[in-house]
């Protein structure tokens, strides 16, 4: 199959290592910038401990003080993880108190767009609080690149997604939406990205200067929203990807990836055509939210039920009235 020669070209020069030896030239070159690590968390309390301790143990200790600012964003749990979070040694924010003027959506990239309203590290992590695999190298593999290279705004990871359950493990099984979805739309409409491995990694890091111009999907389309809209404000040279081996964390079932693709789905349809709602409703469409039929089958048959799919976008910080924010 033919890549796309800048795709190619992008591949070779923006792809890095996580750097090993002394690290002490990072902090050297990171001199006065600040580094926030954000966890977005819905009902994590099995794993957000731990991701935690490493941060705190290894990147926040006096002699190496990597990250300023660990952030735990309580996305609605109905667990321990917000208790847990505070004990293990996280700044711990609610979606009401991270944005007390704007009434709360659902969705992940809602609990993101909060997170980075209440923070004002000069580079943001993101990391999944579901993680079974973190290491200290995730935030430094992730930093460095931004740190060493002033042109590189966004770095996304790159890992090997096994699907593991409780007595099989599948090589390179856990990126299904990311196989289906993500990466056929972008090698049909943003072909210079083609080279980037996991558009859909939760785990990414940026400037700030950048995120604050970005508009947030609420839902599961952040992450494609984000790296899309990168290279359409500042090209694809501003983006770069670094390995981090393999990734171990949460699965879910084919519908709720379903309606995660759904959303993606349409974010990307956003992006391709946005005066495609204009025109719907010129051919006398309604302007509801799109929805997704899926069905399940149980001892009284088969159902349809129809999920709505959130198409809702927050806009770029650096737009909202000074007057609404934290």
């Amino acid at each position: 199959m033919r890549v796309d020669p800048g795709a190619a070209e992008w591949f070779t020069e923006r792809t890095f290592e996580v750097p090993t030896g002394s690290l002490e030239d990072l902090l050297t070159i990171k001199g006065d910038q600040t580094v926030t690590v954000i966890l977005p968390a819905l009902n994590e309390a099995a794993t957000v401990a731990a991701i935690i301790h490493v941060i705190r143990d290894e990147l926040m200790r006096p002699e190496f003080r990597l990250v300023d600012d660990l952030v735990v964003l309580d996305s609605g749990c109905s667990d321990e993880t917000p208790t847990i979070a505070a004990t293990a040694g996280a700044r711990v924010l609610t979606r009401h108190s991270a944005f007390p003027a704007v009434p709360v959506l659902p969705g992940k990239g809602e609990a993101m767009w909060r997170a980075l309203a209440a923070t004002e590290g000069d580079l943001v992590v993101f990391i999944d609080a579901d993680l079974r695999s973190f290491t200290a190298d995730y935030v430094i593999g992730l930093v460095a690149p931004l740190l060493t290279n002033p042109e590189i705004a966004l770095v996304k990871a790159v890992y090997e997604r096994p699907l593991v359950d409780d007595s099989t493990t599948v090589p390179a099984g856990g990126g299904r939406v990311t196989e289906l979805v993500a990466r056929p739309l972008i090698n049909a409409h943003w072909p210079l990205l083609a080279g980037v491995a996991q558009p859909l990694a939760g785990e990414y890091a940026a400037r700030r200067s950048l995120l604050e111009q970005l508009p947030f999907p609420v839902g599961y389309g952040v992450e494609f929203a984000l790296l899309v809209d990168t290279a359409h404000l500042l090209g694809v040279d501003a983006i770069a990807q670094v390995d981090l081996g393999i990734r171990l964390h949460r699965h879910h079932d084919e519908q709720r990836l379903g309606r995660m693709a759904a959303e993606i789905w349409q974010t990307a349809l956003r992006r391709l055509d946005p005066d495609a709602r204009i025109r719907r409703a010129h051919m006398g469409a309604t302007d509801e939210p799109p929805t997704l039929v899926q069905f399940h089958r149980d001892d009284h048959g088969l159902h349809a039920q129809e999920h709505p799919v959130m198409i809702w976008e927050r806009p770029p910080l650096a737009s909202m009235p000074t007057s609404q924010k934290p």
